[in-house]
C-alpha cells in the first residue's frame, strides 16, 4: 500500500517534450503557456529528432510537435491546424492512458490560448480583412486538432501483460523451487560436502533456467505474443533474468534458512510495486524508486519491454542482472561458510568433554 500512496500526486515526475517548429512566434508563445501550465516536466529539447532518440530511451514519456506551418493554417479560413503528439507505447500501460488523455487536455488548451493570444491582431497584421480575421479567429478553437502518434506500438492489452506476468511467473516460480532444493539440501546435508551441495544447487539452477526459459519462449510465440527483437533474444534474456531470481531467491534460504520465505514473499510483493511493469517508476516515492535500482525485476521488466515491443537495447539491463548474480553468489557462498564454522564449534565442545 504504501508503494502505490501519492502516486497521482507525482505526475511531476512524468516528462513532456515540446519542440515548435513554428518560426512566427505563435509556437513558441504556446510553447511557453504550456510549459507553466502543465502539471508535468516540461522540457525543450534542440530538435525533433533529438526528442524521438529521448522518446525512444524511455526519458521522456510523450513529445509535442507544432509543426513549422502552423500559424499559417490557424490563419487560413479553409485550413487545419494540427499538434502533433507522440507517444512510447513500449512503457506500462498507465502511460499510454495518462498520454492520450493529457493529448486532449494540451489540444483544448492550446484551443483556448490560440484565442485568448489576440490571435485576431495577428492575423489582421498578416494583411488579412478585419472582419475574415474576426471570424477566423472566433472559430479557431475548433480547428486546432491533435495528431497522436505512436513508437514502439503494443499490439493489445495481452501483450501489454506479458512482461509482469513473466516476472510474476518467474520469481514465484524460483522461490519454489529453491524451497524444494533447501528441503533436499537439508535431507542429505550428513551425506554429502557442503561445497557438493552449494555446486550442485548452482548447476541445477543454470540447466533449470535454460529448460524453463526455452519451454516460456516457445509458449509465448506459440501464443502469437508479440516478439519485436526475435525469439532467440527473448530466449537468451529470459534465461539470465531467470538465472537471476534464482539465485536471489536462494540467496535468502542460504542465509536464514526455510524463513528465508517469508523474506522471498516480501521481496516478491515490493518488485511487483517498484518494476515499472503496472505503474511507472517516476511516479513512486524516492525511496521505492531508489530501491527498483536494487532489485533485478526491474531490470527484467525493461529488457522484455525492449524485446518484446521495442526500445534501446537491453544491454544495460543484462549488466545489471549479472552483477546482481554475482553478489547473490557471493552472499550465499559466504552463508555456506558461515554456517559451517558455527557448526563445527559445538562439535568441538562435545568431542573435548568426552576426551576429558
Amino acid at each position: 500500500m504504501t508503494g502505490y500512496d501519492g502516486v497521482t500526486d507525482r505526475v511531476d515526475g512524468l516528462t513532456i517534450a515540446i519542440v515548435s517548429e513554428d518560426a512566427s512566434g505563435m509556437g513558441e508563445a504556446i510553447a511557453g503557456n504550456l510549459a507553466d501550465r502543465l502539471p508535468f516536466t516540461v522540457v525543450r529539447p534542440e530538435s525533433a529528432e533529438a526528442a524521438k532518440k529521448q522518446l525512444h530511451d524511455r526519458e521522456l514519456q510523450m513529445v509535442v510537435h507544432i509543426p513549422a506551418d502552423f500559424a499559417g493554417q490557424a490563419a487560413s479560413p479553409d485550413g487545419q491546424a494540427k499538434i502533433g503528439f507522440l507517444i512510447n507505447e513500449s512503457n506500462p500501460a498507465l502511460i499510454k492512458s495518462m498520454m492520450s488523455g493529457a493529448a486532449e487536455t494540451i489540444t483544448a488548451e492550446v484551443n483556448q490560448q490560440a484565442v485568448a493570444m489576440g490571435i485576431k491582431g495577428t492575423l489582421t497584421g498578416m494583411n488579412m480583412p478585419e472582419e475574415q480575421a474576426a471570424a477566423v479567429s472566433g472559430g479557431l478553437s475548433e480547428r486546432v486538432v491533435s495528431d497522436v502518434q505512436s513508437v514502439n506500438p503494443v499490439q493489445g492489452m495481452n501483450n501489454q501483460m506479458v512482461p509482469m506476468m513473466m516476472v510474476l511467473a518467474s520469481y514465484v516460480g524460483a522461490m519454489i523451487m529453491g524451497m524444494n532444493l533447501e528441503q533436499s539440501s537439508m535431507a542429505i546435508a550428513s551425506a554429502t560436502g557442503r561445497w557438493s551441495r552449494f555446486g550442485a544447487r548452482s548447476l541445477i539452477n543454470v540447466i533449470s533456467a535454460a529448460a524453463v526459459s526455452l519451454v516460456g519462449a516457445s509458449l509465448l510465440a506459440a501464443l502469437g505474443g508479440q516478439i519485436q527483437e526475435g525469439f532467440l533474444h527473448l530466449w537468451g534474456f529470459q534465461f539470465i533474468f531467470l538465472l537471476t531470481f534464482m539465485f536471489v531467491s536462494q540467496m535468502f534460504l542460504y542465509v536464514f534458512g526455510m524463513a528465508g520465505m517469508l523474506f522471498n514473499i516480501m521481496l516478491l510483493s515490493v518488485q511487483l510495486v517498484s518494476s515499472g511493469a503496472m505503474v511507472p517508476r517516476e511516479l513512486l516515492s524516492d525511496f521505492y524508486t531508489g530501491l527498483s535500482k536494487l532489485l533485478p525485476a526491474t531490470y527484467a521488466v525493461d529488457g522484455n519491454m525492449n524485446i518484446l515491443f521495442g526500445g534501446p537495447g537491453v544491454g544495460g539491463d543484462l549488466a545489471a542482472l549479472l552483477v546482481i548474480t554475482a553478489f547473490a553468489i557471493v552472499v550465499s557462498a559466504a552463508a555456506v561458510v558461515f554456517k559451517t564454522k558455527t557448526a563445527r564449534q559445538p562439535q568441538a565442545v562435545i568431542a573435548g568433554r568426552q576426551q576429558s
